[in-house]
């Protein structure tokens, strides 16, 4: 299984990665989902993904020479002279569609399905930054001041947290906090997401990046998060007082032990059977 997030921001941009696949409990490899596609001064672009990993090591190798024809007659459009994230975005969503034509039915003749997840964001010189999140079909959608994260994979445990943080006007570094707290919930609660992780920080307008990292068992900072985050969890979870019974004496709100609907029926014999 894989959980990758991404972050838009007023300030910029976070993308983090883990890097687990497995096959069943003892087919348990480590490959990178995140692949960074860069010109300084020009654009800055990073892709996460997630499902098959054969399908989307195809998407990007493809990717890097796919093409679109120019509505206007000039050059084919390709991720290094597209004018926009959005239009680098549809090249992605065809070289999704070119492994799909290719490879598609092969697959589903041995009941492998076609599943690919991906995150694309970045910026192109004359444009501001945008993110997002591409489906199997080729198909995207874009995030927004309400959305402002995408998340792929497996996502559940870590967006809690995300969706109390994260707000447009978070700095860069709160962020980045933020998304390796969400990748701890989620490496806690699921053996199938693991270590190393990929992160990798964009500042606004920058349009390149010095702030990308591997991060694995080893980083002290990881494990400081992992600790502090633990111990702070409980500590709040020891402050919130316990729940009081009928007229007891506590400054929260009871819970009453004579519910307004019906209670459930008690079964004293085994071998009664609800209704």
């Amino acid at each position: 299984m894989t959980y990758c997030v991404a972050v838009k921001l007023n300030a910029g941009m976070v993308f983090l990665s883990d890097s687990r696949t497995n096959a069943g409990l003892d087919q348990i490899s480590t490959f990178r989902k995140m692949i960074v596609y860069e010109k300084p001064g020009d654009r800055f672009m990073c892709l996460l993904s997630a499902g098959n990993l054969s399908i989307s090591q195809s998407v990007r190798e493809i990717l890097q020479i796919e093409q679109l024809a120019d509505p206007d007659g000039g050059e084919p459009i390709t991720i290094w002279n597209a004018k926009s994230m959005f239009d680098a975005a549809r090249v992605l969503g065809a070289a999704v569609r070119h492994v799909y034509e290719r490879d598609g039915e092969a697959l589903q003749r041995t009941g492998v399905d076609f599943n690919a997840s991906m995150i694309f964001g970045g910026q192109i010189q004359g444009e501001g930054m945008r993110l997002f999140q591409v489906y199997s079909a080729g198909n995207f959608i874009e995030a927004t001041a309400e959305t402002a994260f995408f998340q792929i994979g497996e996502s559940k445990y870590g967006k809690p947290v995300l969706d109390r943080v994260i707000a447009p006007d978070t700095p860069l570094d709160e962020a980045a906090k933020c998304v390796l707290v969400s990748m701890d919930s989620t490496l806690k609660s699921n053996l199938s997401v693991g270590l190393p992780l990929d992160l990798a920080v964009y500042e606004a307008n920058m349009l390149r990046s010095d702030k990308i990292t591997c991060i694995d068992q080893d980083n002290l900072y990881l494990r400081m998060l992992r600790e502090s985050w633990g111990q702070k969890l409980r500590q709040v979870f020891d402050s919130i007082e316990d729940p009081t019974w009928n007229d007891a004496h506590t400054d929260v709100p009871l819970i009453s032990a004579q519910p307004r609907h019906a209670p459930l029926k008690k079964i004293s014999n085994p071998e009664e059977k609800l209704i």
